[in-house]
C-alpha cells in the first residue's frame, strides 16, 4: 500500500531514536568508512532524546525534536538505506529530494505530548553511545504510534512551497 503526503497512519514495529550528536557520530563512521552500530538499511529514526523513565514504565516521555537540526546529516544517511524518519517540522529542500532519491518517507508525530506518546512504546533497548545519556540511540518496538506522512517516497510535502 502506497502512502502519500498528508495521510495519517499508525505504525508498529522498531524505531531508533537519534539526535543531534547521534547523528553526527554515525555521519562521522560513514565517512571515514567505520562500522556502524546498527544497520540502517530499511530503518526509521526518530528524532527524539527519551526523559528519564519513571519507575514501572517502559520509558520516560519521548516526543519528537526539530528535524531541521539533523538536515545536514541527514542525505548521508538516506544513502547509507535509511527509510524513514520522525520528528517535527519542516525539511530543508536538499532533504526533501534526498527523500525523494532515496524513496524514503519523512513522518510527523505530535509535539507537546511527549507523556503521551510514551504509551504507544511498548519495549526499550540501548542500542549505541550511552555516554550520550537522552541522545543515545535506543531500539523502541512501539505498537499504534501515531503518524503524519509529512513528505512521502515521491518527494510530495505537507508544507507549502517545499
Amino acid at each position: 500500500m502506497a502512502i502519500h503526503a498528508g495521510d495519517e497512519i499508525v505504525y508498529s514495529g522498531k524505531l531508533y531514536t537519534a539526535r543531534d550528536q547521534a547523528h553526527k557520530r554515525l555521519a562521522e563512521a560513514i565517512t571515514k568508512g567505520k562500522k556502524l552500530p546498527l544497520d540502517l538499511k530499511g530503518k526509521i529514526i526518530y528524532y527524539c532524546g527519551p526523559t528519564k523513565t519513571p519507575k514501572g514504565a517502559v520509558i520516560g516521555s519521548c516526543g519528537p525534536t526539530t528535524s531541521s537540526r539533523m538536515d545536514v546529516f541527514t542525505p548521508l544517511l538516506l544513502k547509507a538505506g535509511l527509510k524513514g524518519m520522525i520528528g517535527k517540522g519542516s525539511r530543508s529542500q536538499e532533504v526533501r529530494l534526498a527523500i525523494k532519491k532515496y524513496k524514503a518517507v519523512y513522518y510527523l508525530t505530535f509535539a507537546g505530548c511527549g507523556a503521551l506518546l510514551a504509551r504507544y512504546v511498548k519495549k526499550k533497548r540501548l542500542v549505541a553511545y550511552p555516554e550520550l545519556g537522552p541522545e543515545a540511540i535506543y531500539e523502541l518496538e512501539v505498537s499504534d504510534f501515531p503518524l503524519i506522512v509529512a513528505i512521502d517516497a515521491k518527494g510530495r510535502s505537507i508544507y507549502k512551497g517545499k
